[in-house]
């Protein structure tokens, strides 16, 4: 049996009734929305410009030379302290025999130096004896001159009344000029043993000199082969980090300078967020509160952490060009201040976060 088709007006007076109910839905569903949003508002702040972080670090050697071998590729895993690279390491090894040989011949040059110093002590106690031994002869000697002047003024008179013979007085006075002698010859030797006391302790001084100069060069030399044993430890390259091999940009046989980036590694086991709040939410947002993270790649799970700590000035004002108000004209345009928020840690899935990855995060001021 078919149905009679309603005719236009009738349609017509259908629609007139559905669309009050359906436009009071839609302004009940508007208030129950936006209401439901300033009530959330009031406890929660949240930004979708927000960005999981981690730490980043560069692998650069401290020597230059041609790589021999490689033992990482791109997104291997690696620990801190783990081989990576390691460069040409002959022109080193000859840098630290050549330093050892010179730290060797610096040590033996010591030795001789303090052997002539000891030369030189020996030579100036040996100048002090010979004084002393000559001033006690030149006292002896003054001795026998005074002894035989006395005689020889004693037979001085004698031969004058002829009570002695010309013989003796002869002997007298042979005795006394060799007396007188004596002495002159003695002090002589003490004039020449002064000097050579004084030569033996400039000697004694400039070996004393010498010492402290070897002693110097032997230093300088063991600090020449520290220096190279450290450079020939940079032919092998290591691990800064734990973490992931990225940007792998060398092979073997090429030539590598001294501070070129030969990778990165990327830190998995530390993850934050960095989120970008603008400057009208930020009046209650505190380091503590508790944070709700969503990530993109990992969707259905929430991740749980909290503020760690807040920017001392906006993004704006580490860029390349900050904005300068004062050389043009002025719009005011609202700032945003990096959050940094830490990750709690054990949660589910949480191995699958990378750095890099947009978060939609959700503050709770409570």
């Amino acid at each position: 049996m078919n149905t009679p088709m309603e005719n236009p007006e009738q349609k017509k007076k259908k629609g007139s009734k559905l669309f009050p109910i359906i436009f009071a839905g839609i302004v009940v569903a508007g208030i129950v929305f936006g209401v439901f949003k300033y009530i959330h508002g009031l406890h929660y702040e949240e930004t979708e410009d927000a960005q999981l972080e981690t730490n980043i670090s560069p692998v650069i050697p401290k020597a230059s030379g041609y790589i021999t071998k490689i033992f990482v590729d791109d997104n291997k895993h690696v620990k801190q302290g783990d081989t990576l690279v390691i460069l040409e390491d002959t022109d080193y090894k000859i840098r630290v025999e050549q330093a050892e040989a010179a730290f060797e011949n610096a040590k033996a040059n010591l030795e001789v130096v303090k052997s002539g110093a000891s030369a030189s002590v020996a030579n100036v106690s040996t100048s002090q004896a010979n004084i002393a031994t000559v001033q006690a002869n030149i006292e002896a000697a003054k001795v026998d001159l005074w002894q035989a002047t006395q005689d020889y003024n004693r037979y001085s008179n004698l031969i004058k009344d002829h009570s002695i013979t010309q013989q003796q007085f002869d002997k007298v006075q042979a005795t006394k000029e060799a007396a007188e002698k004596k002495l002159a010859v003695l002090q002589s030797q003490k004039s020449v043993a002064a000097k050579q006391k004084v030569v033996s302790q400039s000697n004694s001084d400039v070996s004393t000199n010498n010492i402290a100069v070897a002693e110097a060069n032997v230093k300088m030399r063991q600090a020449e082969l520290e220096l190279a044993q450290l450079q020939l430890s940079y032919t092998v390259v290591t691990a800064p980090i734990s973490g992931t091999i990225s940007q792998k940009h060398v092979e073997v046989g090429q030539l590598v300078q001294a501070g070129q980036s030969l990778f990165a590694i990327v830190e998995d086991s530390n993850i934050w967020v960095v989120a970008n709040f603008k400057e009208t939410q930020m009046a209650k947002i505190q380091p503590g509160q508790e944070v709700e993270v969503e990530v993109d790649a990992v969707p259905g799970t929430t991740f749980v952490g909290k503020v760690q700590s807040i920017a001392a000035a906006t993004g704006a004002k580490f860029s390349l060009l900050p904005p300068d108000n004062a050389t043009g004209n002025f719009v005011k345009v609202v700032q945003r201040i990096p959050v940094k928020i830490v990750l709690n840690d054990g949660q589910e899935q949480q191995s699958k976060l990378r750095a890099g990855m947009n978060v939609l995060v959700e503050v709770s001021l409570d």
